[in-house]
């Protein structure tokens, strides 16, 4: 009995001895997958007189973790805190909440981790001065073993760190439903496809200075350039660089940032699309203040260059841009001509004209129509700045200025005529119209290009014009009329002729064959007179061939007859001068002409008695009383032949003797 009762005793103190020596604490085990918070109950150096983590082996949580084995410690004076291994999956954020360290500047929002970067080390944190608080420095995908006690890290899938109290837990369930709220435990992503930029709000660092609305770019200058915050993803280079809190002016591109939530949010905004036929004129709220680009002869506002505040002189071309339009304001302006519809019933898609109507009209003769009418403008890109600073928009320079000058000029064309005027001369008006108003239009820097005018109508509860357009309908049917009388009359006209023509179509065979007969007469007439005329000028040619022999022969004998009496004539004459020089001669030795021609003659006398045959002596003489004339053949004739001879040549013998 005795030698079973003292090993039951032994095992029974054995199993105490053991649980005293597990409750002790002295030996403790920590898995892999776990970190251990090591907190000391009690110290020879006292507790903690300040802060939360023991770093001079005071009682208090230890900056140390353990890991994963089997762990001694001196019973009683130990107490673990085993927590799982701190997971940040991939595309995550993990957000860091430090509950020991420096206090916050008052102008500080989140805590500085310039020289305290390591999580991982929290005594090396706390000797670093690291700033107790929310982190600026974020976690991201991988395991991390951390001091709990020290740092609380919040994830999407839970808060990992040491229960202090309710105030603890909910100051920590605060902060994720915050994060959560800002998408902020998952990057941020911005998709090519969204057409969508990142307009970025930084909460942390200097405030703005009063006269800026937008914070600007910075990491620009060179100076600064090795300090460049990464596009906000990193809070200490970006407040390094003299970045300020408020809205960024430097936005977010396609891609994805890892971008603490508390520091900075991002709110996506839809790129600016300036789309073909349009310029943006950008109007700048933040920038330097720019230099005047307008000219002196502008007196309608200032523009400015590129990148700074105020209107700039040069529009953004047709493209997407990456615009924060919190910065800025971007005006469509329509390159392309587009209509001014002064019509209620019709507004232009760019909705320029969604508050004009028709133009209220007063005619020379009292009428009052209404009337609608377009006008077709184009908007030089260049000069659309300048549009844009003097107007302010399109729709204010259509309602403020081309509405009541367009609306004047109608009014005044339309009092110098009457409703009948206006209705027949619309097209004169149209042209009229288009040509003086453009050196208005162009005063405002745009181009008119037409105006086209509808139909003067009657206003609403107004039927005096429909009268005169009655009237004018009735008198423009009886013209109508009038021209349909004259043209039955034609068709009358036509239709006899179509029977006329029918009648000649059933005659037509014999037509036909009598207009061949007649060719045919016609053509045996040709041919005849082709033939008649062939002779003719068969005869004709040898009659000229025979009259060109004859006159030929007769020109030959006719030179031969004037080459004869020619050499006759010749001959002749040689003859004659011969004898006339014998004659001469003859005449000189008888004494003169005179005497010679006598004697010729008295020559011929003889030589014709002589042929003749007629005695000069009478063979009978009878003498008497009678006439003695008479028995003288010749009588009277040769004695006066004789007495001439004898006379002349006593003349030419003793002429001296004739005068006395």
């Amino acid at each position: 009995m005795y030698t079973m009762i003292l090993p039951a005793t032994a095992l029974a103190a054995a199993v105490i001895l053991i649980v005293l020596f597990y409750a002790s604490g002295a030996v403790r085990y920590v898995g892999n997958n776990e970190v251990a918070v090591v907190e000391k109950l009690w110290s020879r150096s006292g507790s903690i007189r300040g802060g939360l983590i023991a770093l001079k082996d005071e009682a208090g949580f230890q900056p140390d973790v353990l890991r994963g084995g089997f762990q001694f410690f001196m019973p009683f004076q130990y107490r673990l805190h085993r927590e799982p291994l701190v997971t940040i999956p991939q595309g995550q954020i993990g957000y860091v909440f430090a509950r020991d360290g420096r206090p916050l500047e008052p102008t500080q929002t989140l805590a500085s981790n310039i020289a305290a970067h390591d999580f991982l080390d929290a005594r090396a944190f706390l000797l670093a001065f690291g700033q107790k608080g929310p982190q600026r420095a974020i976690l991201r995908e991988g395991t991390y073993a951390i001091n709990l006690a020290q740092f609380v890290i919040i994830t999407r899938e839970r808060i990992h760190g040491l229960k202090m109290d309710g105030e603890d837990a909910a100051l920590f369930t605060n902060m994720a439903t915050v994060i959560s709220e800002r998408g902020g435990f998952d990057a941020v992503v911005i998709k090519d496809a969204d057409d969508k930029i990142g307009v970025v709000t930084v909460h942390d660092g200097p405030a703005l200075p009063a006269d800026q609305i937008i914070a600007p770019s910075v990491g620009d200058n060179p100076a600064v350039t090795a300090t460049f915050h990464n596009s906000f993803q990193d809070p200490e280079k970006f407040l390094a660089a003299g970045g300020r809190r408020g809205r960024q002016l430097q936005v977010l591109v396609e891609g994805s940032y890892f971008i603490n939530r508390l520091f900075a949010t991002v709110e996506a905004v839809d790129k600016t699309l300036i789309d073909v036929g349009h310029v943006g004129v950008v109007i700048s709220y933040t920038g330097e203040t720019g230099v005047d680009t307008s000219g002196s002869d502008y007196r309608h506002g200032e523009l400015v260059a590129r990148g700074t505040r105020g209107v700039w002189s040069t529009p953004l071309l047709p493209g997407k841009y990456a615009f924060n339009t919190y910065a800025g304001k971007i005006l469509m302006v329509p390159t392309t001509n587009f209509i001014l519809k002064w019509d209620q019933q019709n507004v232009g898609p760019h909705k320029f004209d969604e508050n004009l109507s028709e133009v209220s009209l007063i005619t020379k003769d009292a009428f009052e129509p209404i009337l609608p009418l377009s006008v077709v403008v184009h908007i030089d890109y260049t000069k659309a700045a300048l549009v844009v600073q003097r107007f302010g928009d399109i729709k204010k320079l259509v309602e403020q200025t081309l509405d009541p000058m367009v609306s004047a000029y109608f009014k005044n064309v339309a009092q110098k005529r009457t409703l009948i005027e206006l209705l027949q001369e619309r097209s004169n008006i149209q042209e009229a119209s288009g040509l003086e108003m453009k050196s208005k239009f162009a005063a405002y820097n745009l181009e008119l290009q037409e105006v086209l005018i509808g139909t003067p109508r009657a206003a609403a509860g107004n039927n005096q014009i429909e009268l005169i357009l009655q009237q004018l309908r009735q008198r423009q049917i009886a013209d109508e009329q009038v021209g349909t009388y004259q043209r039955q009359v034609l068709a009358a006209q036509k239709e006899r002729e179509l029977r006329e023509a029918e009648a000649q179509a059933r005659q037509q065979t014999a037509i036909t064959e009598s207009v061949l007969s007649i060719q045919v007469q016609e053509n045996q007439g040709k041919a005849n007179l082709a033939r008649s005329q062939q002779e003719a000028d068969q005869t004709r040619t040898v009659a000229q061939a025979e009259a060109d022999r004859i006159r030929m022969l007769g020109e030959g004998e006719a030179r031969k007859v004037v080459a004869l009496a020619s050499a006759e004539a010749e001959r002749v004459t040689k003859v004659g001068l011969a004898q006339a020089e014998a004659i001469e001669k003859q005449a000189a030795a008888s004494g003169g002409a005179r005497y010679q021609l006598a004697r010729q003659i008295a020559e011929r006398f003889a030589e014709a008695l002589e042929k003749s045959g007629v005695d000069i002596v009478p063979r009978i003489s009878v003498s008497g009383g009678g006439d003695s004339s008479a028995a003288v053949p010749g009588g009277p004739v040769l004695q006066a032949l004789m007495a001439m001879l004898m006379s002349e040549k006593a003349e030419g013998l003793a002429p001296d003797k004739r005068v006395q």
